[in-house]
């Protein structure tokens, strides 16, 4: 007998905020009547957590992973034992987004060692003799964007003498810019501009490198560890001098969130301005930035 399940969400982007209703349909197509033990619906969203194999050692990274952090738990009886005819049987459901007591629904996010997820699961019960059916399918959740705040613009001029690492056998260069806001909403670019007043050699790439900070919670203490998202190159071969060069960069959907720091686990963000010259010496400034989701 050929089955089939799927789960369809009647929003095309799977995007839900806190108090609305997941709404959608359950598709089961079978070539003959289907005989089954119930049908369930369950709804689930949880942080998984897992520590660094570079702070606590590989073995006990594995063994001492860190227990999930359940936010949401819905389960809904669809049928009770019965039969579906034979052809496509479409099911309608509606399930409230509401987190359990005392949790609150974080946006949905896709890290290294931090992970935000929501999905809806159906099962088909059938006897012992036949295999049970499941179907899981992942949906998003977004917090309701506020009110904008104002920006927070930084200035800053990179020099050998400014920087902390690489400064040290560095050419004499002076690269000036400023930053729009350091408080940035993830639905909207970040932006900027950047000016290279001199330097003695010549400058093989410009670029502005996007990094995760994650922090995770285990029995030993705490695990940070901070790794690259995404690296735009902004400025290639000999820059000219005194040209102002524009930065615009887009936040990826899933690997950006809002800043979020709770306590058993962080999600930060900051950008690094990197300066690679042609004899390979590469100097990095760092600049910490604040994610939202506003209007």
């Amino acid at each position: 007998m050929s089955i089939s399940l799927d789960i369809k969400f009647k929003r095309v982007d799977k995007v839900y905020q806190e108090g609305e209703n997941v709404t959608g349909i359950i598709i089961i197509q079978c070539n003959n009547n289907l005989k089954h033990d119930g049908i369930a619906l369950t709804m689930e969203g949880a942080v998984n957590l897992q520590v660094s194999s570079k702070n606590v050692g590989i073995l006990e990274a594995f063994y001492n992973a860190v227990k999930p952090i359940q936010l949401l738990h819905v389960v809904c009886e669809v049928s009770g034992p019965g039969r579906l005819p034979n052809g496509c049987t479409e099911i309608p459901f509606e399930l409230p987004l509401q987190s359990r007591p005392n949790r609150t629904l974080y946006e949905t996010y896709h890290g290294v060692y931090v992970n935000i997820i929501y999905s809806i699961r159906c099962e088909i019960k059938r006897s012992f003799l036949s295999k049970d059916l499941l179907k899981g399918q992942q949906f998003l959740v977004q917090y309701k964007p506020k009110k904008p705040e104002p920006p927070r613009p930084i200035s800053f001029n990179i020099s050998p003498a400014s920087l902390s690492i690489g400064g040290a056998g560095a050419p004499d260069f002076l690269l000036k810019g400023k930053l729009d806001s350091a408080r940035c909403s993830v639905s909207k670019p970040f932006t900027g501009h950047l000016i290279l007043e001199r330097c003695e050699v010549p400058i093989r790439s410009l670029e502005l490198q996007l990094v995760r900070v994650e922090t995770c919670g285990c029995a030993e203490g705490y695990s940070r560890d901070a790794t690259e998202i995404q690296n735009i190159q902004i400025g290639d071969g000999n820059i000219p001098h005194n040209v102002p060069i524009p930065i615009y960069m887009i936040f990826p959907r899933l690997f950006t969130c809002p800043t979020l720091i709770t306590p058993n686990f962080k999600i930060e963000f900051e950008v690094n301005i990197v300066i690679v010259f042609y004899n390979d010496h590469l100097v990095t400034e760092n600049f910490p930035i604040i994610l939202t989701r506003e209007l």
